[in-house]
């Protein structure tokens, strides 16, 4: 049965950065949430401010509800907070949904999966892209990976929080083109370093420099949103270093399971290897250009 607002009762697992925003805009659409999160954050307090009811672990989360969804920061979380002592498949009734919206191991995923349908619980792999404005603007890119028939059963609950949203195949085939994603965005940023950084080592007006390459074929999403944060010298985190990193030793494992030479995605990970090495971990990832201003003893901040 498609979910409904109003009807479908939903679980909610992980209320960081981008799954906060997330809750609150299922809320809007009028589902109802049950919600968990490992660590008490203001962040939660918002959430159930805004009409989720806090539960004390995943098993209470899932327990009694049609769909359950979890975005959590790595494989090991995700296969806790799910298949756990105390996870959701123990509480998850027969008939039931998990939406893994966190960015994890396509292998683990499968795994996962598996063993959700032994219990009778479908699994949907639906990781996200866009960032924390993304998430607070509910027009994330989704890539799901399952069965077309859940898809659309759950369609309603994407749309309450993206705007691009695409089924890529079966379960796993969501985290592997989130991957494929990250190569995208990672390259991007490193492209975007290396061109502010030689405006700048070459005394040009960096603000100036963004205004004039944004709109041609140059232009790109880490340019327009990530560039002017540079300038002002804000490394705030839409989404941090570290994950950053943890996603491209994702990608490195993916592609070394199929053999695949990727030396372009080594490359920025070696980068923000310095950046995490200057104490960044938990800054934004255009901090990548922190590795190359430390290069060149200049810096392209040019407000900050």
């Amino acid at each position: 049965m498609k979910a409904e607002p109003g009807k479908t009762k939903i679980g909610f697992i992980g209320l960081g950065i981008m799954g906060a925003p997330m809750a609150k805009h299922l809320l809007k659409a009028g589902f109802s949430l049950k919600v968990y999160n490992r660590s008490d954050r203001p962040r939660v307090d918002e959430v159930v401010s805004a009409g989720g009811i806090r539960v004390s672990s995943p098993r209470d989360a899932a327990d009694g509800s049609d769909v359950i969804i979890s975005i959590v920061t790595d494989t090991p979380d995700m296969e806790a907070v799910i298949c756990g002592e105390d996870g959701a498949i123990h509480g998850a009734m027969s008939g039931s949904i998990v939406i893994d919206m966190s960015t994890v191991s396509p292998k683990s995923t499968q795994d996962v999966a598996e063993r959700l349908r032994g219990s009778g619980v479908a699994m949907l792999d639906a990781p996200v892209s866009g960032g924390d404005v993304g998430a607070i603007n509910g027009t994330l890119s989704i890539m799901v990976g399952g069965d077309p028939k859940i898809f659309e059963e759950c369609l309603p609950i994407f749309e309450a929080m993206g705007s691009n949203i695409n089924l890529i195949g079966p379960n796993g085939a969501g985290q592997t083109t989130k991957l494929c994603n990250q190569i995208a965005v990672a390259g991007a940023n490193l492209a975007m370093a290396e061109a502010l950084m030689l405006a700048a080592t070459s005394d040009l007006d960096v603000d100036k420099v963004i205004a004039a390459i944004s709109g041609g074929a140059a232009g790109s999403w880490q340019l327009s949103n990530l560039g002017p944060r540079i300038i002002e010298g804000d490394f705030a985190p839409g989404f941090m270093v570290h994950l950053q990193q943890k996603d491209l030793k994702l990608v490195l494992q993916a592609a070394n399971d199929v053999k695949l030479a990727l030396p372009g995605v080594s490359l920025v990970h070696q980068y923000f290897n310095i950046v995490e090495r200057a104490g960044c971990s938990e800054e934004g990832t255009q901090a990548l250009i922190k590795a190359y201003e430390n290069q060149a003893g200049k810096e392209a901040r040019v407000r900050a």
